[in-house]
C-alpha cells in the first residue's frame, strides 16, 4: 500500500508499579549478590506488581498520561494495540480489559505477542495504517508483569526480570516528519532458548507441569546473548537504510533495556557513543515490550529528545522477534 502521509507519537506515558525489589533484597532470596548482578547486567532494582494488580491495570495508568498528552479523549481513540506476553488472561485480550477501564468504546482493539519486541511490532502496524489513512488516532502499549511468570527459585533468570507499561499515541503527520521507517525480523527456529514451556495447547496446566515448574520463564542467556546483538544491529541499520540516515545522524538511540551488556554492545556495533545511548535498566530491569516505550518516556520527560531529533529504536525478544524504527521527532 502507498503511504499518504506520515505518522508521528502525539504523546507518551509510561507507569510502574511503587513496589521495588533491590538486589539487597535478592540476596535474601536466592544464593546471588548485588555486585553479581550488577557487574552481568547493570540492574540495580526493580519494580514489581503486587498480587491482584494485572497488566492491564498498569497500561491503563500509562495510556491515560499518553491520551492527556495527546489531548485525545477516550472516545475518539479507533484502534488499540497492546503489545505483551502477559495478558490479564488467556482471553479475552488485555486490549478489551484495558478498554474497558479506559471508556475507548468506539476503538477496535487486540494484543499483539511478539514479546520484548512488541510496542515496535505495534508501531509498526500503527504507522502503517495511519500512513495509508486507514485511520487517524491508534494507541499502542507496551506492558508486562512478567514477575508473574518468574522463577523466583531461579538465580539466573529472577534477578533480570520486573513489571511496567510504556504507551504512546499515534496520529497523522506531514511526511518526512514521525516514524521515517521501521524494520521487523523473526526467527521461530530459536523459540526454544527463551520460553514459557506450559499453559499453551501445547502442555496445558497439568500437576506434572505445576511440579515441573514449566510455567515460568526459561531462559539459555549465553546463546540469547549472542542472537540478540547480532540481531538489534542488523535490523537497526536495515531501518536506518529504509529512512536514508546514518547511525551517526542518530540523536538519541533507545535500545531495550534487557541487560547492559546488550546495550553497550549494540550500540558498539552501530558505532553509536554511549552518551547518545538511553539506559534505565539500572532503575526498571527487563520489562520485555514495556521496555522501549517507558524509556522513550522517560527519554522525553527528561529532556533528551528536542523537537527534530533523530531517534532510534530497536528490541530483541523471544521469539525470536526483532524490530527498529527510525523517528524524526
Amino acid at each position: 500500500m502507498t503511504h499518504v502521509r506520515g505518522a508521528r507519537i502525539a504523546g507518551t506515558g509510561s507507569y510502574v508499579p511503587p513496589k521495588v525489589l533491590t538486589n539487597q533484597d535478592l540476596e535474601h532470596m536466592v544464593e546471588t549478590s548485588d555486585e553479581w548482578i550488577v557487574s552481568r547486567t547493570g540492574i540495580r532494582e526493580r519494580h514489581l506488581a503486587e498480587d491482584g494488580v494485572a497488566s492491564s491495570d498498569l497500561a491503563a495508568e500509562a495510556a491515560k498520561k499518553a491520551l492527556g498528552e495527546a489531548g485525545i479523549p477516550p472516545e475518539e481513540v479507533q484502534l488499540m494495540i497492546v503489545g505483551t506476553v502477559t495478558p490479564d488472561r488467556m482471553f479475552p485480550s488485555a486490549s478489551c480489559s484495558l478498554q474497558e477501564k479506559l471508556g475507548t468504546f468506539n476503538a477496535a482493539a487486540f494484543d499483539l505477542s511478539a514479546a520484548c519486541s512488541g510496542f515496535i511490532y505495534g508501531l509498526s502496524v500503527a504507522s502503517g495504517l495511519i500512513g495509508t489513512g486507514a485511520m487517524d488516532r491508534i494507541l499502542v502499549v507496551g506492558v508486562e508483569t512478567l514477575s508473574k511468570i518468574t522463577d523466583w527459585e531461579d538465580r539466573n533468570t529472577c534477578v533480570l526480570f520486573g513489571d511496567g507499561a510504556g504507551a504512546a499515541v499515534v496520529v497523522p503527520c506531514e511526511p518526512g516528519r514521525g516514524v521515517l521507517a521501521t524494520s521487523l525480523g523473526s526467527d521461530g527456529s530459536l523459540g526454544c532458548l527463551l520460553e514459557l514451556p506450559a499453559g499453551g495447547s501445547l502442555h496445558p496446566a497439568t500437576q506434572e507441569t505445576l511440579d515441573s515448574r514449566m510455567h515460568f520463564i526459561k531462559m539459555k542467556g549465553n546463546e540469547v546473548f549472542k542472537s540478540a546483538v547480532r540481531a538489534m544491529e542488523t535490523v537497526a541499520r536495515d531501518a536506518l537504510d529504509k529512512a536514508g540516515v546514518g547511525a551517526d545522524e542518530l540523536d538519541l538511540l533507545i535500545p531495550h533495556q534487557a541487560n547492559l551488556r546488550i546495550v553497550e554492545a549494540t550500540a558498539k556495533r552501530l558505532g553509536v557513543s554511549m552518551d547518545r545511548v538511553f539506559v534505565n535498566v539500572h532503575k526498571y530491569g527487563n520489562t520485555s515490550a514495556a521496555s522501549v516505550p517507558l524509556a522513550l518516556d522517560e527519554a522525553r520527560k527528561g529532556g533528551r529528545i528536542k523537537d527534530g531529533d533523530l531517534v532510534g529504536l530497536v528490541a530483541f525478544g523471544a521469539g525470536f522477534t526483532w524490530g527498529a524504527a527510525v523517528l524524526r521527532w
